[in-house]
């Protein structure tokens, strides 16, 4: 069993923290092959995530603890949308839509989410990263 727990997070945030670039997944799928990407990622302020695109899937957040920004952009890096994730204010996830340009800003320690997206894993290509 995979139980998704107080003592799952602070250990997944712990790793996030002593890690260069202050996060760190926790894995549920078997594989990056696996239809299906569930995962837990342990987001620290000051983490690096590029504004980017999945343009063949979907990808879910869900709000376990913290906050964070969600920003989605133009093709010109303007912002068109933004939502404070924040479990304690009501506001508990987002669906970014496939080839929607997106990124996040953590707002506290701790943070961490629960994620999706459809798999297999691709890496980000250059084309999908606004620079």
């Amino acid at each position: 069993m995979n139980k998704i727990d107080n003592l799952l997070l602070d250990d997944v945030s712990r790793q996030a923290q002593s890690n260069p670039r202050l996060r760190m997944n926790h894995n549920f799928h078997v594989s990056l092959q696996s239809p299906s990407q569930r995962l837990l990622n342990a987001l620290e302020p000051g983490t690096v995530l590029p504004i980017h695109r999945h343009m063949l899937t979907d990808e879910t957040y869900i709000v376990l603890r913290g906050k964070l920004w969600v920003r989605f952009y133009d093709d010109d890096k303007r912002v068109v949308e933004e939502a404070l994730l924040d479990p304690a204010k009501g506001c508990y996830g987002v669906n970014i839509p496939a080839g929607q340009w997106h990124s996040i800003e953590v707002m506290t320690s701790g943070t961490t989410i629960f994620e999706c997206k459809d798999g297999p894993y691709t890496a980000l290509e250059e084309k999908d990263v606004l620079v």
